[in-house]
């Protein structure tokens, strides 16, 4: 990306306001001494969008504002009710490329066009404290919209109250209360765009593809009738459905995160690729395999494409942990400098790989036959049976699958064989876990501690195969320092201490499965 951006972090209240309605006194809002008029700007903006509001369904804005000391391109994404990360770039005739890439995974290969013009005339005032340090900035908003395809208008007055960098948030809190003692509520609008489209009747639908005739005729939407009436409210249809949207919509919103390089967006993305496809897998009597293998495969793919980065994330912490723990008379050479140098070097080549695989044409498809599959799910007979039957015996089934896994893992001898077999039951109890999750929402409280249980022992097994994966990075760090003519010692002493917790987790497991394969655990999800 050639274009430059900065983003700001966007926290205010909205208000509504009528024609001439007065803003109290804030002075006696405590901490706020003076009110400072700062005048009134005038503001054009021109809000893009897919022609189907692909972004206003997600709650993004993405608009070219002219006037004021903002004036460019800027992208909003909803953090919390009343925060918003603001993306800014320059003012430029297109949408610029920083920006447009951050829109990828919702218009896929769609151009935004305007859909809406709003025009604001904003009165300012500045609310600032005794020393004079800016607390908020509170604007009258009086707002003409215009929905450009129709042709359709809307005015109104609103209020904003935005609060200063660095500034208590109990300010806006304050300042809220005392609006309100004057009369002036709460807008029920989160946006100025929101409030455009609603009042021009112009409200996005929802994003997504249509999977097929919109009216639903022809053979194709015959067969959605057919299967929607078997997914009712309390059926596995609906409750497996439900809960592979969520981590749909999971990996569409990630993906401008992990663009952003936002902190653990890059594990969020690879857990809901991976907990699609154990859906996919742990649900396979309600959702027909012929469809769900294959996007299970590209799942695989882009789980791959980011686990890369997100392993050598974890690996770096790790090491990095342990070198700390050491004592100084054990650190033997330029240590840390290696590992820095090791670590920015496989980073920078991890990253270009994530960016890539989110840039393909391949990622794109398969958000595509993600959106088709939701439209036009391909449920089997079982996916009419109720919730509460079925999916306590798919989540039985994948313990069932686990246990097998830790027993023979727990038959062998200790070695590189059974490191590979403890990483396979790892892998199953991940699988288990996910499927008691997925179930929580329909079987409650048994299911959420099913798969805390689950969880203990995948963290045992998965501190265990990050163990495993270490010696090996310590060896290849180590025989990179013998070859450079430096003291290989420090590596063998991270590499031996590995070793032992990795025999300390070992010596954990069987206690740790006992509690998790409990009958009475297992019995609480079927009653």
């Amino acid at each position: 990306m050639t274009d430059s951006a900065e983003t700001k972090r966007e926290i205010e209240r909205k208000y509504e306001a009528g024609a001439g309605t007065a803003v109290p006194d804030l002075t006696k809002v405590r901490g706020v001494a003076a009110v400072r008029d700062e005048g009134v700007t005038e503001l054009d903006a021109v809000y893009y969008d897919t022609p189907d509001l692909r972004l206003a369904a997600g709650s993004l804005t993405l608009r070219r504002r002219t006037g004021g000391k903002d004036a460019g391109w800027h992208l909003k994404f909803p953090v919390a009710t009343g925060i918003r990360d603001e993306i800014r770039a320059p003012l430029s005739e297109s949408l610029p490329r920083s920006l447009a890439g951050l829109l990828r995974s919702r218009v896929r290969g769609r151009a935004v066009v305007p859909v809406v013009r709003l025009r604001s005339s904003r009165d300012v005032r500045h609310l600032t404290a005794e020393n004079g340090t800016l607390l908020a900035e509170l604007s009258v908003d009086t707002v003409h919209a215009e929905h450009l395809p129709t042709g359709a208008e809307a005015s109104w007055t609103e209020i904003e109250v935005e609060l200063a960098d660095d500034a208590d948030e109990a300010v806006l809190d304050a300042v809220g209360k005392r609006l309100e003692k004057a009369g002036i509520h709460p807008s029920d609008a989160p946006s100025k765009l929101a409030r455009a489209l609603e009042e021009t009747g112009a409200r996005p639908a929802g994003g997504g593809e249509d999977g097929g005739n919109e009216d639903g005729g022809g053979e194709d939407g015959t067969r959605r009738a057919a299967r929607q009436a078997t997914c009712g409210e309390g059926t596995a249809g609906h409750a497996v459905l439900a809960y592979v949207r969520e981590q749909i919509d999971a990996l569409v919103a990630l993906d401008p995160a992990v663009r952003r390089d936002l902190p653990d967006a890059v594990h969020q993305m690879r857990v809901a690729s991976r907990r699609l496809r154990s859906a996919f897998k742990t649900y396979r009597k309600v959702l027909d395999r012929d469809v769900t293998d294959p996007l299970g495969e590209e799942l695989k793919w882009l789980g791959g494409e980011l686990g890369q980065a997100r392993d050598l994330q974890v690996l770096d912490a790790r090491l990095r942990a342990s070198l700390d723990a050491l004592p100084d008379e054990l650190v033997v050479g330029p240590v840390r400098e290696r590992l820095r140098t090791w670590s920015t070097g496989e980073g920078g080549a991890s990253r270009s790989r994530i960016l890539d695989a989110l840039d393909s044409a391949r990622h794109l498809a398969l958000l595509d036959r993600l959106d088709a599959l939701l439209a036009d799910p391909p449920l089997l007979p079982g996916a009419g049976r109720k919730a509460k039957k079925a999916l306590p015996k798919a989540v039985l089934r994948d313990y069932r699958r686990l246990a097998d896994r830790v027993e023979r893992a727990l038959d062998m001898e200790p070695g590189h064989d059974r490191d590979l077999a403890l990483h396979e039951a790892r892998k199953a109890a991940k699988r288990a876990r996910y499927a008691g999750e997925a179930a929580v929402p329909t079987l409650g409280k048994p299911a959420k501690r099913f798969a805390k249980r689950m969880k203990a022992v995948q963290s045992c097994l998965g501190d265990h195969q990050d163990s495993v994966v270490a010696r090996a990075a310590l060896l290849d760090l180590a025989a990179r320092a013998h070859a450079a003519g430096e003291s290989a010692f420090t590596w063998g002493v991270l590499h031996g201490r590995e070793e032992a917790l990795a025999a300390r987790r070992e010596q954990e497991l069987p206690a740790l499965w006992k509690r998790a394969s409990a009958p009475e655990i297992r019995a609480a999800l079927s009653h």
